[in-house]
Formats: structure tokens, sequence, C-alpha cells
């Protein structure tokens, strides 16, 4: 089969390189699915690089995210099981871990549902309590994680403020339904903020970004709000205040969305079949901007970790799979 694989550490566009290799051979408790999707998430390009948390033995296929087909010829959406991820035509996963693709979203938008809108999910419902009529504040409103923040939160009545950077990204944050979008290059994020509130500030931000994101999100946090963190994409871990949370009341609450799948998988279960709900009744919809052929993987990959991209972007190992429905 076809994979693309990483030898040595680096820039994704330059150390990834596409390769016909072996067909992976499951271990106990895995199964083998044909790539029929495979989403392109951050945490690729920082495994490229060496610097995410997870480091898979060199070489390794990056691809952290897919829907898939089994040998019994069902659709599903699974994390790969590292080092044989899903930038190939075939990949392993954990059968235990193995959950439905939703009827409503073709292949490539099934395969974008799975982490950023969990992470969404366990972030503003689990961790921040989002309320209806609330003000949610989303830091990178345009991309892959914060999209699905914004649709979960306008899926849950609250208010929400989308955070970018262009006028290309303002257009599309309108369209995925924020009520306000500020523009990091040509506004004063802060003060936005408080002119949009009424001087009151965010109830909940969600912060995928760090670095001055999230100095900008204690400024404009609410009395009694609720700062998510998320990620650090701009390459940056802050280093909070934590006087100033005393001072004015607010939390800072972590979300490594990553461990309840083994400290409570059933809530992953669980929030699955609210977002198979979601999707069904066309309240969420994964933003998948462009669909890729397995050969442009390396360049996709590369563009996500440069943040130029937008929304998903999806690579389909098969010319048949992915198709918009």
């Amino acid at each position: 089969m076809q994979a693309w694989q990483v030898h040595e550490l680096g820039e994704p566009g330059e150390v990834m390189r596409l390769t016909e290799v072996a067909r992976p051979v499951p271990a106990d408790g895995q199964v083998l699915l044909k790539v029929r999707a495979a989403n392109i998430n951050f945490p690729d390009a920082l495994m490229c690089r060496g610097q995410y948390q997870v480091r898979p033995p060199l070489p390794f296929t990056p691809g952290v995210e897919i829907c898939g087909e089994t040998e019994d010829g069902r659709r599903v959406i699974a994390n790969p099981a590292l080092p044989y991820g899903g930038f190939a035509e075939y990949a392993v996963a954990d059968a235990a871990a193995l959950l439905p693709a939703p009827e409503a979203l073709d292949d490539a938008a099934a395969a974008a549902l799975h982490i950023g809108y969990q992470t969404g999910w366990f972030g503003l419902h689990r961790r921040a309590g989002l309320q209806a009529g609330e003000t949610l504040l989303v830091h990178a409103a345009a991309g892959g994680v914060g999209s699905a923040a914004v649709q979960l939160g306008k899926a849950a009545g609250a208010t929400v403020i989308g955070v970018v950077g262009g006028a290309a990204k303002v257009s599309v944050a309108r369209e995925l339904g924020c009520d306000v979008v500020i523009d990091r290059r040509e506004q004063d994020v802060v003060a936005a903020v408080k002119e949009a509130t009424g001087g009151r500030g965010a109830d909940v931000i969600y912060d995928p970004v760090g670095g001055q994101a999230y100095a900008q999100s204690a400024k404009a946090v609410a009395f009694e709000g609720r700062i998510v963190v998320v990620g650090f994409a701009s390459g940056s871990i802050p280093s909070p205040a934590l006087n100033h949370a005393l001072v004015k009341n607010y939390a800072i609450l972590g979300l490594h969305w990553g461990l309840y799948n083994t400290r409570n998988p059933k809530l992953v279960q669980h929030c699955h079949e609210r977002l198979t709900e979601l999707a069904a009744r066309g309240a969420i919809k994964p933003l998948v901007s462009e669909r890729v052929p397995l050969a442009g993987a390396a360049d996709a990959v590369q563009r996500v970790a440069d943040g130029v991209t937008t929304g998903r972007v999806a690579v389909l190992p098969s010319p048949e799979n992915g198709a918009p429905a």
C-alpha cells in the first residue's frame, strides 16, 4: 500500500515521504481499516516536528483521525494506532474505540467530527458548563478546532464572538454563525469584546492558541467567567498570573480530551451520540474547506501547520471517497 512516512523530524513538507510499504498487521484487540478519509490536525504537524506529547517511533505515518471501513463493510470513525497513522491507504485502530460514522455526514466530514468536536463538547459542556444565553468567545474561530466550538456554542444557545486573523477568515467565521467577528489584525480584541458585551466580558473563552490570545482572554473574561485552555497553536505557552484570576474571580480550565479515552471512555461514547444527533438535525456540520488526494497530504499538513487554512482539510486515499453529500 501507499503511505506517508516520517523518517526524521522536521517540517512536515520536508520530512514526510510517500512510500510503498506493507499493510499494517493488527495486534490483539485491533482491526485493519481501509482509510476512506483522513482529517489533518495540528498535532500531525507537531509530531512531524517532534514537539507533541505523543512521540511515535521512527519511521511513523502521521494522521490521527480517520473515517475508515472495516473488513465487514462498516463505516467508522477512529483514531489510528500509531505508528500506523491515517495518511495511508490502510491503518489499524483499537476495536473497542471504533465509533459509527454518522449517516448524515460524508466521509470527509465524518473524519472531521471526532477530535475537534469531542474537544469542543468536553471543553464547553463538561469543563466550562456553558449555558444558553451566555457569551462564548472563540479564538481562531475559522480554524478546525475553533469552527467546531463556534457551532457547538450556537447549538447550546450561546452568543458567539469569534476572533480570527484576516478578512478571508472573517467571512468564514460569519458563515459559521458567529454573532460578532473580531479581526485581531485590524482590531483591539479586548476593546472589541468589551464593546460587544456592554463592558461585561465573555462568560466562557475557548482558547486553542495560547500566547497573546491567552493574555487577551484574561483581560476580556467576565466576572466568574471560565477560560478553557485546549492548546497552544501559537507555539507560546503562557504563564498565567494567578493573582489576576483571584482578583477577577475567573476560572482557568485545562482540557486534554485524549485522557477521557482511558479515564472514562463511556463519556466519549455519550459525547459521540450527542454529536451524531446534532449532525442529524443539521445543528453542526464540520467545515471541510479542502479535499486533497493522498499525494497532496504533505503539502496540506504543512499549510495547516502554517495556519493558512480554514476549517478542516481532508486527505482522500481513494478518489471515490469523501465527495460532498
